[in-house]
This record gives structure tokens, sequence and C-alpha cells, in this order.
């Protein structure tokens, strides 16, 4: 049924598409998604489905699924990751402090992170739908040295900012905390916490920082392929207790992602849309 729907919305004459499709990965679209079998298809879109079975039936599921969108609202999100010439999606410019950064008006989202939680990755996978807009991706942690700004046509910008930790940038405070405080069209921040290794102490500083700062922002947990579902939930739990009893700013529920299989990359698209206000959703979901 979930792949009917999807089959259904994307019958001929659904404009989803402006680019060649030679050199996109095989899952990044949801019209290649439908081809899969449907319990695959389900954890592509919502990757917490693969581990509600296995959690004790008196864990509340509802911190977990309260942005749970509509696969047309998946749809609406993705047409805005495929560039046209009425909506360019490209690199703009690199800075290493605020006052170097643009000034754009359209609403601006960051991804901050401990250095090789897949940031980069992750970034790369959202724009993998438009691949001439190049994301540079290295194994060496603390590649990204510099604020990159990426402009998703009027609707957006997206900001790969440096990871911290290991190799971190000398001057990393300089750069990043005034931009979190100063950058007025920030509405969102993306803080990546390694989902097979869970919370570091770089990252509980990094979150005390941005409850400092008292502006949303939301923990996306990557490289859930990289461990088994008992690792992945006992390092989701505790990541749980810490949002619910020494955070006020972040969304209660994480994002739960993979770059190289691509799960959950819809949903963050859909996100990023809905709280830039790109899209409304069709649904009750929040945010």
């Amino acid at each position: 049924m979930l792949c009917l729907r999807l089959r259904l919305w994307l019958q001929p004459g659904t404009q989803v598409c402006t680019v060649s499709l030679q050199k996109i990965h095989k899952l990044a679209s949801l019209q290649k998604a439908t081809t899969l079998q449907p319990k695959k298809v389900q954890s592509l879109l919502y990757p917490f489905s693969d581990l509600d079975a296995y959690l004790d039936r008196s864990v509340d599921r509802t911190p977990f699924q309260l942005f749970h969108p509509s696969l047309e609202d998946m749809l609406k999100a993705e047409k805005l990751f495929y560039s046209s010439p009425s909506h360019k999606i490209d690199y703009y410019i690199s800075a290493e402090r605020i006052d170097h950064a643009p000034a754009l008006k359209q609403p601006e989202v960051c991804f901050i992170g401990r250095s090789n939680v897949g940031k980069s990755s992750l970034i790369k996978g959202l724009f993998s739908l438009t691949p001439e807009v190049e994301v540079r991706v290295s194994k060496t942690p603390g590649h990204t040295k510099k604020m990159n700004f990426f402009r998703v046509g009027k609707a957006f910008t997206i900001v790969d900012m440096p990871g911290y930790g290991h190799k971190a940038p000398k001057d990393f405070v300089d750069m990043v905390e005034p931009y979190l405080h100063m950058r007025k069209n920030l509405v969102r921040t993306f803080l990546l916490v390694d989902g097979s290794v869970g919370l570091q102490r770089a990252d509980l500083i990094a979150l005390e920082m941005c409850e400092e700062i008292r502006r949303p922002y939301v923990i996306v947990v990557t490289k859930i392929d990289k461990c088994g579902h008992g690792t992945l939930l006992t390092n989701l739990m505790n990541l749980q207790d810490v949002v619910k009893t020494q955070t006020a700013s972040c969304f209660p529920q994480p994002l739960l992602v993979s770059s190289l299989h691509f799960l959950g990359i819809y949903l963050l698209r859909c996100f990023i849309a809905h709280v830039t206000g790109s899209i409304k959703l069709t649904d009750t979901s929040q945010s």
C-alpha cells in the first residue's frame, strides 16, 4: 500500500526532476525508493520503525514520532532539492567569521557536530538530487575549516559548520558561537551525534552551548547503520534521557539517518523544508 500510494503520486507528468539521473545515487529520490520492498521503503522513510519492535512495551514511543509527515509532504519537500533555472541550488561562499558571512535574507539552517560525525556526508546526501553541487567529503577528521554556505534557490540556505573536538579549527569558538548567537535568519540548528558511539563529552558541551543560546535546535543521530540494534537503542535511550532532563530548546524527537544507505534523508529534507516555511504540512505533525 505504501509503494502503491507513492506510485500514484509519481505518475508520468509529475515534475520531480530537472537534472540527469545518471550521476544520482540510486536511492536519492522517493521515486527510486518505490522499487524496493514495502518494508524497506518504510525503513528508508521512517528509520525508527526498524527499532520499534526491539523496544519494551513500557517505553513511550511518542517522542520518536512527533514529526511524522505524510508521503505527500516528503514529495513536496523533495522537489525543493532539484535544481532548475528558476530554482538554482549551489555552493555560494565560505566564511571564517560572522562578519564574513553573506547577507542572505532567506531562512537558514546549519549543521554542527563532532569531527568525523558524518556532517559533510549528510549534506552531500541532502543534495544528491543535484550532483553538480560540490560538497567536499573527507575521511580525515576536521576537514571542514570554514562555514560553507549552500543556497537552495530563494527558499533557504544550508550551512556546513566546522566540526568540534578532534582537529577542530583553533578559532572554532570564535567562528561558530557568534554565528549561532547573531545570525538573524537562522531558524534551526542541527546538532549531529554519532549513533554508533552515542553522546560524547564534546557533544554534551555543544548541547550546553545550544541551550545557552536558547535558539531551537534538533539532534540528528548519524551512522545508524554502523552498529547493531542493541547498541543503537542503548545510545538512543541515553540521548533521550539527556534531552528530556537537560534541555529546553531541543526538539524532543531525534532524527535518525544513514548517509550511506539513505535512511532518514527524505524525512530530514521534509523537516528542513517545514521549519524554513518552504512547505506546509498536510497533516498534524509538529516541530
